[in-house]
């Protein structure tokens, strides 16, 4: 009843007559299906993670065969133990993680770049210097930053050998994963995307709702290699007989942070969630009209219905709970992510530690591809609980020490986040699976699966982080207050 039913994303129209819907939220760390029922109760999950490839310092990429075999892999799962009742499937994915793939086989032409990736960082100064970023900004809503698709795009077709070529030709498919994906599930009968995803490539008029030709110049991307942009709900094919057992409709795209926009019922302008995944990101539903930001937040859309879109503001933090993953998996000072709050909680004070997560550079409002992770304070009495203490984590807002913070990266080790208590109106705690209204997993059991990885040690202290703002406070300083939290 919370639901609003102007919206086409109502489950009971997505679903028809069906029982359940599958949900792919495939991540930067993992892949992950979840079968819901319609009174969004969650049936049957299953997850594997993602092995992380770190040719050089700054780079970080996937498999794709991988990504392919992870995703396949727990969707039957699910569908093993729920049976024939899937009625629909939505996918959310990780975002601006790119890739190029043969047309007539399938198969990729290169490791996936990843979101996190820093290596077009030069790419990106040089048009900076050239005095591309404010046109970009205009067209796009995002800045010359590597963390965007179009570089990654652009330097796979530079370097793999005779990718340009084939591309010009038409024999290549370029996508984010979400595209990869839907490739796969539909035997290749597909090459589409949504707007969210599309609007996180840098090549994507957020305005006109098309990809920008002067973006495609610029970048020096063939057309031709690009999916169909459509509505985050819409109808994207089916997938093959083969995968499942038989054909399954897919009815819903979106991004893994629109996805949660979504799922957190974030659907009047000034509402807001932050969650807590591989990063951690706040996105402010601003409706129909793009705001533009003064303090180099992104304007990107949160979803597309009927083909009009739907518009936000974003803060992005690229380190959260992947610090956690490099302390177990890296640094070896925890056996699993959970015993971080055991640790965390067996130190009154931070004892002035302080831990940088810069291991891909610095999001907003910095921007800094360049900035590495770092951690401050250390004294010989300083020890493993030291560093999964969530009151030593300084998160990367304006942390004025990230200045100093260089050449530490995520392959080997350093890294989370960091600012200033801000309370608003009518706020409630957020991540993942916390407000208490049912609807929250109904609609995230469509598009999004957004995942709890901050411990309870942390979410007890801290500010409440999904918010409605009240009427007239929709500005920058808003959402920078909003995001940006530091341990007393």
């Amino acid at each position: 009843n919370h639901y609003p039913k102007k919206h086409s994303l109502y489950l009971g129209n997505i679903m028809g007559n069906g029982p359940q819907v599958l949900a792919i939220d495939q991540g930067t760390t993992s892949s992950r299906a979840i079968v819901f029922d319609l009174d969004g109760s969650m049936v049957s999950t299953a997850q594997q993670e993602l092995d992380q490839i770190y040719p050089q310092p700054g780079w970080v990429e996937h498999d794709p065969e991988s990504i392919w075999n992870t995703t396949l892999a727990v969707c039957r799962q699910v569908i093993s133990q729920v049976g024939n009742t899937i009625a629909a499937i939505g996918i959310t994915n990780q975002r601006e993680t790119v890739l190029l793939w043969d047309k007539a086989s399938g198969r990729p032409i290169h490791n996936a770049i990843v979101w996190q990736d820093r290596r077009t960082a030069d790419h990106c100064e040089a048009l900076r210097a050239a005095g591309h970023e404010a046109d970009v900004s205009a067209r796009t809503g995002l800045l010359l930053d590597p963390y965007f698709s179009a570089t990654k795009l652009a330097w796979l077709l530079s370097h793999v050998p005779g990718a340009r070529t084939r591309a010009e030709r038409g024999e290549l498919a370029a996508g984010t994963i979400d595209t990869f994906l839907l490739w796969r599930l539909t035997g290749g009968a597909v090459h589409a995307t949504d707007a969210t995803n599309a609007s996180r490539t840098a090549l994507f008029n957020i305005h006109s709702q098309m990809w920008d030709d002067t973006l495609l110049e610029r970048f020096n991307i063939p057309a031709v290699i690009l999916p169909e942009v459509r509505d985050s709900v819409s109808d994207f094919g089916q997938t093959i007989s083969e995968h499942f057992g038989r054909s399954i409709p897919i009815f819903g795209i979106a991004g893994d942070q629109q996805a949660a926009l979504i799922g957190q019922s974030c659907f009047s302008p000034g509402m807001l969630k932050s969650t807590y995944g591989t990063g951690a990101f706040a996105m402010l539903n601003t409706g129909t009209t793009p705001v533009t930001s003064t303090t180099r937040l992104l304007t990107t859309i949160g979803y597309r219905l009927n083909g009009i879109p739907t518009y936000a503001l974003e803060g992005s933090l690229f380190i959260a709970g992947a610090a956690l993953q490099w302390l177990r998996d890296e640094l070896g000072v925890i056996e699993s992510a959970a015993a971080s709050e055991t640790l965390a909680a067996a130190l009154p004070s931070n004892e002035g530690v302080y831990f940088v997560p810069a291991f891909t550079g610095l999001g907003a409002p910095h921007w800094d591809p360049h900035a590495r992770g770092a951690v401050f304070g250390i004294t010989r009495g300083t020890g493993a609980e030291s560093s999964c203490n969530p009151r030593r984590w300084r998160y990367g807002g304006e942390c004025v020490v990230l200045a100093v913070s260089r050449g530490h990266h995520r392959g080997t080790h350093r890294a989370p986040r960091c600012d200033r208590n801000h309370r608003t109106r009518s706020s409630w705690p957020s991540g993942a699976w916390s407000r208490p209204r049912r609807f929250d997993r109904r609609t995230r059991s469509t598009l999004a699966t957004p995942k709890r990885l901050h411990t309870s040690h942390e979410r007890k202290r801290s500010v409440p982080l999904v918010s409605k703002l009240a009427p007239g406070s929709l500005s920058d300083s808003s959402l920078r207050s909003v995001t940006e939290r530091v341990s007393p």
